[in-house]
């Protein structure tokens, strides 16, 4: 029989009458011929709730016991859903991730995904479940503990099973009925696309699109999962929402399928640091120990004189999450005083965005990026920083023109037009 699987974030399922609604889409999967995996959120702001409990205890916690708490949630909603497909005629019962059980590493509140047995779902599906409700964000460690995967977590578990369960197709219902060329609340001319492509939504996932988690985009490209995006609040069909599936699903591709944003940057500038071999390993190195996610990197050269130094010098500019600069504050003024870098000044900017164009027809169409520098000129946008990829051009600009380039880019684009 053919196996689908559901996943139904916080928001679709936040109260009763929420999960009541999830459970007739699912009946609907069910009544079609299907067998079901549905994976599970917890209610809308219960996990918050939970960390905030845990952190009024013990502020430095045990990171086994926060993963115990933090995944109640999950594990209410996911038998609540069973008990309503019940009183619906429907064979379902809920899983834990113990119970499937769900093998990860042991890095609680981070775990990675080990294996997903499918032994203990299939025997019950064989004995006639329709419709196995699972707790999203959780597993087990070697040890037997429970450990949750990080924010986003129930997506990436939807998705992983939906690999190791070899389903037709994994459905991700959200507030949200599909995927847009940009944030329809920035620019009223956003499109909602029919498909997309898996590098697409990486990239713009990545870049600041929240509609879905970086790492169940990943994973569906890896394993090949054709992933649907739709509304838990609307009446859907087969053609609803937005594919994200292999590039060759898609016949033709715009230069640019998305503009995506991030508010929340910062550039910070190392002003003459000495030009020689090994500099950006000494700078970039303190900083990956320290977790700071670095961006962008630009490198301008000079030839002045560093402390007594001739020779060539070089001003060092890179972006990370604004959340993240006293981290590399830190770690920077930390490597100069232990003698592993040497700079005049630390410069920090903190009122940057980042805007990004992304498309698959980049490879095969010219002047995206001359199209690009000229739509933002056309409205006096300066550009501080530069990044490119095979498939996105991203540019680091002042926040205040954040919303006018995005718009600005959109037009420049045509990205209201299929065509």
């Amino acid at each position: 029989m053919p196996l689908l699987v559901m996943k139904f974030g916080g928001t679709s399922v936040a109260d009763l009458d929420r999960i009541a609604n999830a459970a007739e889409k699912v009946k609907r999967e069910v009544d079609r011929g299907y067998n079901v995996i549905v994976i599970v959120s917890a209610m809308a702001g219960k996990t918050n709730e939970l960390v905030n409990w845990v952190e009024q205890t013990s502020h430095l916690y045990d990171a086994r016991e926060y993963d115990a708490v933090v995944s109640s949630g999950e594990n209410v909603t996911a038998g609540l859903m069973a008990l309503r497909l019940q009183e619906m005629g429907i064979p379902a019962r809920s899983w834990q991730g113990w119970q499937v059980p769900i093998n990860t590493t042991s890095a609680h509140g981070a775990a990675r995904f080990v294996s997903i047995p499918r032994d203990n779902i299939d025997r019950k599906f064989e004995e006639g479940m329709k419709v196995a409700v699972v707790a999203g964000f959780q597993g087990v460690s070697p040890e037997g503990r429970i450990t949750t995967l990080g924010r986003g977590g129930s997506d990436t578990t939807a998705v992983a099973f939906a690999a190791a369960f070899g389903a037709e197709r994994c459905d991700i219902y959200t507030d949200v009925d599909g995927v847009y060329t940009t944030d329809p609340r920035i620019c009223s001319k956003a499109r909602k696309l029919d498909k997309i492509a898996f590098e697409e939504m990486l990239e713009l996932a990545s870049l600041g699109a929240k509609v879905l988690q970086t790492r169940s985009v990943e994973l569906a490209m890896r394993y090949k999962v054709r992933l649907r995006v739709l509304s838990s609040f609307e009446d859907t069909d087969e053609n609803s929402g937005t594919l994200v599936c292999d590039e060759e699903e898609i016949m033709e591709s715009k230069a640019v399928s998305g503009i995506a944003y991030s508010r929340d940057e910062a550039k910070i500038t190392l002003v003459t640091v000495e030009d020689k071999p090994g500099i950006a390993a000494a700078i970039f190195g303190p900083l990956a120990e320290a977790g700071v996610n670095v961006d962008m990197i630009v490198q301008n050269i000079s030839e002045k004189n560093y402390e007594g130094h001739s020779g060539a010098v070089t001003d060092m500019t890179f972006s990370c999450p604004i959340n993240q600069v006293e981290r590399a504050k830190k770690a920077l003024q930390d490597a100069r005083e232990r003698g592993e870098i040497a700079y005049d000044d630390l410069v920090v900017d903190t009122e940057v965005a980042k805007v990004s164009v992304v498309g698959i027809g980049m490879r095969s169409q010219s002047g995206v990026a001359a199209r690009m520098f000229k739509a933002l000129a056309d409205e006096n946008i300066n550009i501080k920083v530069i990044a490119t990829s095979e498939i996105k051009v991203s540019v680091l600009i002042d926040r205040k023109y954040m919303e006018l380039a995005v718009q600005a880019l959109h037009d420049a684009f045509e990205l209201d037009k299929t065509a």
